[in-house]
């Protein structure tokens, strides 16, 4: 399961993107906008910036920005970047692999062969996400970024 940490992150990244080019956002602004607490994503902010995927600006007109266009940031990325590896057993990872302690024969193991597939596949679809792509797929204005209302 996507830890808050991680859905909270993909959540600001997509705010992000979405003001790609328009200069760094203040996080008590993203903050607010997206209803995640100030103190949890100042963590996850700074932790993606020590990883590259974001830049920040002290002072008058600062913030964070991607350090990146949206389309070269991937949802897999994100993940394991604030969650670790996206496989469900360390078999199978391939960040963090590691063996398992009661596998008597990995070669001949049925759960790793079909964890191996799931981890491929979740792998296939999230590192072929951008960040780009959730923009493309969430219900907002492009012009506001508020969430689209369908009244009768």
């Amino acid at each position: 399961m996507l830890s808050m940490k991680a859905k909270y992150g993909l959540q600001a990244m997509t705010a992000l993107a979405r003001e790609y080019g328009n200069g760094p956002v203040l996080i008590a602004d993203l903050a607010a906008a997206e209803k995640i607490p100030r103190k949890f994503l100042e963590l996850i902010l700074l932790e993606l910036k020590r990883k590259g995927i974001l830049q920040s600006k002290k002072g008058k007109g600062g913030g964070y920005h991607l350090r990146s266009h949206p389309s070269q940031i991937s949802v897999g990325e994100l993940i394991r970047a604030l969650d670790g590896t996206i496989a469900l057993l360390p078999c199978v990872s391939q960040t963090a692999y590691r063996r398992c302690e009661e596998c008597i024969d990995e070669a001949a193991c049925g759960i790793r062969s079909v964890m191996k597939e799931v981890r491929d596949a979740t792998a296939e679809i999230l590192d072929g996400t951008s960040l780009e792509e959730l923009i493309r797929r969430s219900r907002r204005f492009p012009e506001t970024g508020k969430p689209v209302m369908y009244h009768i």
